[in-house]
Order: structure tokens, then C-alpha cells, then sequence
């Protein structure tokens, strides 16, 4: 056995060294006339750290260089210290290319700072040509988003080509060779798919932004400014924000992608609150969603203020999107129909966010390439459009909460008029019954006269005699005939003339005082039926005070309400019934029992009971003037004495 082992030892290694040998040697790419275009991965590229950015071309083309070159293992190399400087190279055999077919070399990655290419010639020297997003973009090869090269020797043979990058982000390296054909025709339907996608983004922006105007609710404008920033972040990361809005500022280019990825997290999360009612169907998750977007605003300002190379960490973001998933699938089983468009809309965007970072790092085995580099994308646009259902699905859901309450409204209005009508059929009887016994008043009167005038005829005819006293009988006929035809006209002063003489029902005396406003009115005439004079500086002059119907003074501002000084003050039940307890006290000189006033008015007879001892008192305090009567009645009780 141990002779075996000693035996397989050496082969074992052997085979380690062939495999390590096999893995670690570069490849060349063979590249012919069909060749239209290739994406250089794994071992096709090597790469070198250049950590304090000192080496020169001819230093890394050398032989002693040659060895510290590294075989790229993943699918693109990517610099992972962003401080250094990074070194690429691949090599190409080319192999009966046309004299007319033009070729380049094309980066992807738009936000890498600067690029060196080192292209070798006919002669066997390197050109140096310069590109990235640190640069002007009037400066590159071609007017496009992304960087390319232009290859200078198509003859037949063996090429190495030498590329130094440097990024403040985290970059993939992935270099592309195409021909300029291949090249034109990509360029072209790559921009046209992106007229169409920031196109769906401008409609959107539009149709909201009207939906905004109309309803003024604020998820449209949340909606609106979240695909815009969408669309601002698309046009950052793909370079063509650079080439078309800022191609003279270059700097901005450090800061513009982290800054509208903040943006979008911001109002995705404020539009998930507004969209979905958060505070008041999950109040924890507000507060959660609101914290969230603090640490996120002071993140961002210490990114933009302090240390923008902090951008490169896209993955915060995942944080926010997840919030907003996860709420709206939480609100969706709770109930609310709304939210199911909205979380069909975010698996959308969660799944292309994973496919993205599947793609960044290389380990995307799904799909193919170009759908996994352009899978956020597409996950934004079928976002925008579950998100729009959504939306609608609100607009229908509110649209039917206003027809349920229009209804609602229709039904008490219909309650309100039939009620209305009664009340107005009611009145109208006590009206015609009213106006039915003044007109039997009214006719018993005229019959009286009439009967004066005959027996002052049949007077005068037996006695000439008595011819002036016949005379002052026919004046006082005249008078009553005026006093009639006031009865007639004037029948509110026979009600007032009747509620200060006999007893009316609290109907009848309600049609006299009716309500407080009423009864406050009264109350200031009869208290300053003379002269005001403030009751702490004895001042004359007045103006309207914050109660109805008091008086303020204009000298040391003293108010003085309408129910001061009267028997009404600190009064607790309606005035109205509270001049009517006065009135039957007054009419019935203190005869009536509470028990009565209770079965009148509807109020407790204790409340009665207390009402009528304090009226009594007044009344026989007052009880010269209570004899007396006189025009003003039961009137002459309300006011208190005025004690100096």
C-alpha cells in the first residue's frame, strides 16, 4: 500500500502542473474576415494592479512584466481597489482581414474615469489613445455613449494590446471587438430601443402629471418625479446624459449617478406611502419607510459633501426597494386590491435588480448577456406599467368610494326634503288655524261696531237731545274702526300684546321667540333701551363684542354679554323656554306648579322646580311693579337690579 501511494505521488503532480500550466496561459481570439464581432472574457484577458499608477507602457510590454500579469477567472476583470490604477491586455490573432473592413475595440462601462488604450501599428509601435468619462465628450473617436478604439494594423499576424483604466467606481472591464459595419448597426438599434424606453418614460411623466393637475393627488406627482429620476438614472449610467445634456462637464458625471438613485429611492418610497395609504393601514411601516429615508438623505449628503467614491455602493439601495416590496405586499394581504399591481410592478424590478448584479458579477447563467446588462431597464418599464394599473386600480377604487357617498348624499338630501315638507306642512296649518281665529276676532269686532252704529242711530232718532253725546259715540266708532283695520294688518301686535296680557302655548309664544338669536335681541333692548354705560368705568361708548348681541367698551375694553344682569345669567336650558317659564310665572302670578312647566316645556321638573323659587323671588322683590303691568309685562322681571 505504501508502495502505491509513493507511486502515485509524482503523477499526481504531474497533472496539477499540466492543468495549473493549461488554466493560467492566456488565450489568443482568432479573428478573420467573418469575424463581426467578439466579447473578451475569462482567460482570454490579463490584467495587472498598478497601485501607485508609475508604470509606463514600456515597463509592462517588457518580458520582466510579462510574468506579473494575473489570469482574469471571473467573466470581466473589475478593479477592486477603485485608488489604482488597473492594467489590461489581450491578445488577437488576426487572420485575412479586408483592406476595407474597418474595426475598433469598444469599452462598455460608461462611468469609467479614463481609459489608455496602447494599439500596436504597422511598425510595431503602440499608439496612445484617450477615453472615459473624465474627458470631454467632443474628444472621443465616435459621438457615442460608450468608448471605443479604432485598430490600426489589419495585417495578418499576432497582436497584444495594452489598456490602462483607472475608475473611482467599481467597474466591469469589458472590452468588445467589432467591426465598424457590426458597430453602426448595434449603435443604431441600441439607440432606438432607448428612444422608445425614455420615450414610455415622457408619456408616463405627461399622463400623470395631468392626472396631478386634476385630481391634486400627490401619488401622481411622487409617480412623476420617481421615473423621472428613473429616466435621469438610466441616462447617467448609460452615457448618454454625457453626450447629449452635460457633454462639457465631466465632473458631474461622479455625482450625477448617485444622485438620482438617491432620488429614486426617496420617491419610490414616498410614492409607495401615498399610493398605498401606509399610515393609516400599516403605521409601523410608515415610521419604518420615514427612517429609512433620512438614513438614506444623510448617507447621500455625506456621499455628495465628504466622500463621493461612497456612490459605488449601489447595493444601499437594495435596502429601500425591499421596503417598499415588502409593504406592498404586506398591504395587498391585508386587503387592499390597489397593492396587487404594485407588487406584480416591484417583482418586476427586484428580479431584474438580481439579474443586474448577477450580470456585474459575473455569474449571471439565466440569460445571455445582453438582456442581463439591459435587465434593470426592462425591469423599469414593466415597473412603470403595473405601477400605471395600479394607479388606475386606486383611481377606480376611489371613483366608486365618491359614487357610494354621492349616493349617500342624494338619499339624506331626499330625507332633508321630505322632512322639510312636513315641517312646512305644519306651519302652514298653524298658520291657516292662526289666521282663522283673528279673522273670527276680527269679524266679532266688526259685528260689535255694527251694532254700536245701529244703536247710536236708534239714539239719536228718539233723542235729539243727546246729539253731542251721539257726536263722541260716532268719534269713538271711528277710532275703533282704525284699531280694527291695525288688528287686521298687524297681527304680530296682537300676539305682543297678548303675550305681555294672557296666557299663550309655547307654540304661540315660540312664533314670537323663536330661537336664541331672537331672544338675545330682546334681551339688548330691553337692558339698554336707554343709554349703555360700562358697568367698571362707567364709560358711554361701545362696540360689537366677540358674544352675540354684548357690548364691549371702548375705553378699558370690558365686554359685557346680552345675559348679565339679568335672571337669565349662568343660564343651562334654551332661552327661548327659559323666557317662557318667566311668562307663565308672570301670567299665572306665581300659581303654576313645576310639575306644569315640566309638562309644557319638556324639561325636568327638578330643573322647573328650581327655575320658578328664583322667578318667585324676583316677583315678590318686584312686586309693586308686577301689580302695576303695564305695557312691558312679564318683560319687567328679567332685568336684575343693578347693585351699586
Amino acid at each position: 500500500m505504501q508502495r502505491l501511494f509513493n507511486r502515485t505521488i509524482p503523477f499526481c503532480f504531474f497533472f496539477f502542473f499540466l492543468y495549473n500550466t493549461t488554466v493560467r496561459g492566456q488565450e489568443r481570439v482568432a479573428i478573420d474576415g467573418s469575424t463581426q464581432e467578439h466579447v473578451f472574457t475569462f482567460n482570454e484577458i490579463q490584467w495587472l494592479e498598478d497601485p501607485q499608477s508609475t508604470f509606463t507602457i514600456n515597463q509592462v510590454k517588457s518580458a520582466a512584466f510579462e510574468k506579473r500579469f494575473r489570469q482574469n477567472t471571473d467573466l470581466y476583470p473589475k478593479n477592486v481597489n477603485s485608488s489604482s490604477v488597473y492594467w489590461c491586455k489581450i491578445k488577437v490573432r488576426l487572420d485575412s482581414l479586408p483592406a476595407d473592413k474597418e474595426s475598433l475595440i469598444e469599452f462598455f462601462d460608461q462611468t469609467t474615469d479614463d481609459i489608455s488604450a496602447y494599439i500596436p501599428g504597422r511598425d510595431g509601435y503602440y499608439k496612445e489613445s484617450n477615453a472615459g468619462a473624465a474627458h470631454s465628450f467632443d474628444k472621443r473617436l465616435f459621438k457615442h455613449k460608450n468608448f471605443e478604439f479604432k485598430l490600426l494594423n489589419k495585417q495578418k499576424g499576432e497582436y497584444t494590446y495594452y489598456f490602462r483604466l483607472r475608475s473611482r467606481e467599481r467597474v466591469n472591464v469589458i472590452i468588445v471587438y467589432r467591426t465598424v459595419a457590426r458597430f453602426i448597426h448595434y449603435a443604431l438599434t441600441e439607440y432606438l430601443c432607448y428612444g422608445i424606453f425614455y420615450g414610455m418614460i415622457l408619456i408616463f411623466c405627461l399622463h400623470n402629471l395631468l392626472m396631478f393637475m386634476a385630481v391634486k393627488k400627490l401619488q401622481h406627482l411622487f409617480y412623476v418625479l420617481y421615473i423621472l429620476s428613473v429616466g435621469f438614472y438610466e441616462l447617467s449610467v448609460d452615457g448618454i446624459a454625457f453626450q447629449y445634456i452635460w457633454p462639457d462637464s465631466p465632473n458631474w458625471n461622479q455625482y450625477a449617478y448617485g444622485t438620482f438613485l438617491f432620488l429614486i429611492s426617496v420617491f419610490a418610497l414616498e410614492f409607495t406611502k401615498a399610493l398605498l395609504r401606509v399610515k393609516e393601514k400599516a403605521l409601523p411601516l410608515y415610521k419604518l419607510i420615514n427612517i429609512v429615508i433620512a438614513l438614506r438623505t444623510v448617507y447621500y449628503l455625506y456621499c455628495f459633501f465628504f466622500d463621493k467614491n461612497l456612490f459605488i455602493y449601489k447595493f444601499i439601495d437594495f435596502v429601500p426597494l425591499t421596503i417598499a416590496f415588502g409593504t406592498g405586499i404586506w398591504i395587498w394581504v391585508n386587503g387592499f386590491k390597489p397593492a396587487r399591481f404594485f407588487v406584480v410592478g416591484y417583482t418586476f424590478l427586484f428580479l431584474s435588480f438580481l439579474l443586474k448584479s448577477a450580470t456585474a458579477l459575473g455569474v449571471n447563467y439565466l440569460v445571455g448577456r445582453i438582456i442581463g446588462h439591459y435587465s434593470l431597464s426592462i425591469g423599469f418599464v414593466f415597473e412603470m406599467v403595473f405601477l400605471s394599473f395600479s394607479i388606475g386600480d386606486q383611481v377606480r377604487l376611489l371613483r366608486k368610494e365618491k359614487d357610494k357617498a354621492q349616493e349617500e348624499i342624494i338619499n339624506q338630501m331626499a330625507i332633508n326634503v321630505a322632512l322639510k315638507d312636513s315641517i312646512n306642512r305644519d306651519l302652514e296649518e298653524q298658520v291657516r288655524i292662526r289666521t282663522a281665529e283673528v279673522v273670527r276676532q276680527s269679524n266679532e269686532i266688526i259685528e260689535q261696531s255694527t251694532l254700536i252704529e245701529s244703536q247710536n242711530e236708534e239714539l239719536m232718532a228718539q233723542n235729539h237731545q243727546l246729539e253731542m253725546q251721539a257726536e263722541e259715540i260716532s268719534r269713538m266708532n271711528v277710532l275703533l274702526e282704525k284699531d280694527n283695520i291695525k288688528l287686521k294688518t298687524k297681527i304680530e301686535k296682537v300676539t305682543d300684546d297678548r303675550a305681555m296680557s294672557t296666557e299663550l302655548s309655547f307654540e304661540e309664544f315660540s312664533a314670537k321667540y323663536p330661537d336664541q338669536e331672537t331672544c338675545y335681541k330682546f334681551l339688548s333692548e330691553l337692558k339698554w333701551s336707554e343709554d349703555y354705560k360700562c358697568l367698571r368705568c362707567e364709560n358711554t361708548n361701545y362696540c360689537a363684542g366677540r358674544m352675540p348681541y354684548s357690548r364691549r367698551c371702548t375705553k378699558c375694553s370690558y365686554e359685557e354679554s346680552v345675559l348679565q344682569r339679568t335672571i337669565f345669567h349662568n343660564n343651562r336650558i334654551p332661552i327661548n323656554k327659559a323666557f317662557y317659564i318667566v311668562y307663565l310665572l308672570y301670567s299665572s302670578k306665581g300659581t303654576i306648579s313645576s310639575h306644569q312647566l315640566s309638562e309644557k316645556l319638556g324639561i325636568r321638573q327638578s330643573t322647573c322646580w328650581s327655575y320658578a323659587i328664583r322667578i318667585k323671588k324676583v316677583m315678590l322683590e318686584r312686586k309693586k311693579e308686577v301689580k302695576k303691568g303695564g305695557k312691558q309685562g312679564w318683560s319687567r322681571l328679567v332685568i336684575a337690579e343693578q347693585t351699586s
